[in-house]
């Protein structure tokens, strides 16, 4: 275990958390909330007395990094930065409990979008800044963006697996450096379309840049009591798409850059995504008709939950509790589904369900007609054994660890009794799958307050094994993991 690198590593992550503290600073400086100002300040010199130290007083003698040092800085790098990004939320004192600053600042950097406000309208806009931008930073990871202005060597791509979404991650190029360089500009730059086109709309600057932040990162703070509903449909409409957009593997993205449409339009995963969305807006659409009573409006609110659903972003513009039971299968379904791999939305992976079917067709095949030799293949190319086995390994410790999160949760007393089946399951879900709203008494118009401490501890711990699919964190607190060899 080379201590020094992980340790240094972490050390520049928080100093990029310093840097990052000073827009919300900034912001709470132009709408003069002092209070909140004061609070960034602090956060920032608390980052900055942790991050300097690390990252200058323990450089590595060795620049080796390998898969289990990439998983452990990884890990310590999310629990560190949400532990000090928790700190405004308790300084200023819009949220005094320092376990609910951290459930929202954990929800925000993961993308999951849950809450424990009551009213976010009461907020400063300091702080309804830093919540969404927040989403914006873990939408990409911020050791993806470490990556991007700091040179390392090859070996910094067990970072880029380890905070990146899916079964595999590969390069775009060569190096891992520009890899994650090409990943953020492609970010930025669909973030700064969104944000323009909002602002074009019925948003102010302040509220196109915060909506923007939470559709790129596919998290879901929203800063009214209403989230989307109180805008016009044309924003809903652009977020809709954006949405959308946003859970598909930017890979692909890159792949438009360089003019490879052909590659492009037979990925396999972006079909099925497309499909998905079609077949279930469809449904959705037909079966909510009579609540609305005009097919515009049961069309716009069915896409926009569908979107939101899928990319895991997790905004609303109606309160789909209220919809029909096939309405809220279809949308628990999506929940577990989530996006596309290498995408910044959660769940578990259209590529990984795509190579499940394909493995159990081969399987069933095999049953009927023994000597026959199949291989699981997307877009052409063969799916490696060790991947197929990953794929399912991932399942297994998945559902154990969504069964064992929702049997907690079963114990909350807290938990209003006569939805408390309902609600667990989808907080569960809404947690592992970083979503955010669930059904009954989490549904769009409820958040997570009522939940015992212990249990927001543990979904905290189920929005980070979300975030970083597992391994990681569980690494990370294995007490072998750091024996040195």
């Amino acid at each position: 275990m080379n201590y020094r690198i992980v340790f240094n590593l972490i050390g520049k992550v928080l100093l990029v958390e310093a840097a990052l503290l000073l827009l919300p600073l900034v912001t709470s400086l132009v709408y003069a909330e002092y209070m909140g100002a004061a609070s960034f300040a602090i956060t920032f010199a608390v980052a900055l007395g942790l991050g300097l130290p690390l990252t200058f007083f323990l450089k590595p003698r060795q620049q080796a990094l390998y898969a289990k040092e990439g998983m452990i800085v990884t890990a310590l790098a999310w629990i560190m930065m949400s532990l000090v990004g928790a700190l405004p939320f308790v300084i200023s004192r819009e949220i005094p409990s320092f376990i609910d600053a951290l459930f929202e600042i954990v929800s925000g950097f993961t993308t999951t979008g849950a809450s424990i406000l009551n009213d976010v309208e009461c907020l400063s806009h300091g702080i309804l800044f830093w919540r969404s931008f927040s989403h914006w930073i873990g939408g990409m990871g911020v050791l993806v963006f470490l990556l991007a202005v700091v040179n390392r060597n090859n070996r910094s791509m067990h970072i880029l697996r380890a905070e990146m979404p899916g079964p595999s991650v590969d390069k775009l190029v060569p190096k891992a450096k520009n890899t994650a360089l090409f990943l953020y500009a492609i970010y930025v730059v669909m973030t700064v379309v969104l944000a323009i086109m909002l602002w074009c709309g019925d948003m102010n600057f302040f509220e196109a840049i915060v909506h923007a932040f939470g559709t790129a990162g596919t998290g879901g703070f929203g800063i009214t009591n209403s989230s989307l509903g109180a805008y016009s449909s044309y924003s809903q409409w652009v977020i809709t798409v954006f949405m959308l957009l946003f859970g598909i593997n930017f890979n692909l993205y890159f792949l438009l850059v360089l003019g490879k449409f052909t590659s492009f339009f037979r990925n396999r995963e972006f079909w099925v995504y497309v499909g998905v969305v079609i077949v279930s807006v469809g449904i959705i659409t037909a079966n909510i008709y009579s609540l609305y009573g005009n097919f515009a409006t049961a069309l716009k609110h069915s896409s926009f939950q569908v979107a939101s659903i899928m990319s895991t972003t997790g905004y609303s513009t109606a309160d789909f509790d209220q919809w029909p039971t096939i309405s809220k299968g279809i949308l628990f379904i999506l929940m577990m589904i989530g996006g596309c791999a290498g995408s910044t939305s959660g769940g578990f992976k259209l590529t990984r369900v795509i190579i499940l079917f394909k493995k159990i067709g081969n399987d069933l095949k095999r049953t009927l007609h023994p000597r026959t030799a199949t291989v699981v293949k997307i877009n052409g190319e063969k799916v490696s054994d060790e991947t197929i086995s990953g794929v399912t390994s991932y399942l297994a410790i998945y559902v154990l660890i969504f069964l064992a999160v929702f049997l907690i949760l079963m114990l909350d007393p807290y938990v209003p009794a006569d939805h408390a089946l309902e609600t667990n399951l989808t907080a569960s879900a809404s947690a592992f799958n970083n979503i955010g709203p669930g059904f009954a008494a989490i549904g769009p118009t409820c958040n997570f307050s009522f939940y015992s401490p212990v249990s927001k501890i543990v979904l905290i711990f189920a929005m980070l094994l979300g975030r970083l699919e597992i391994y990681p964190i569980i690494l990370a607190l294995n007490p072998t993991t750091w024996i040195k060899k």
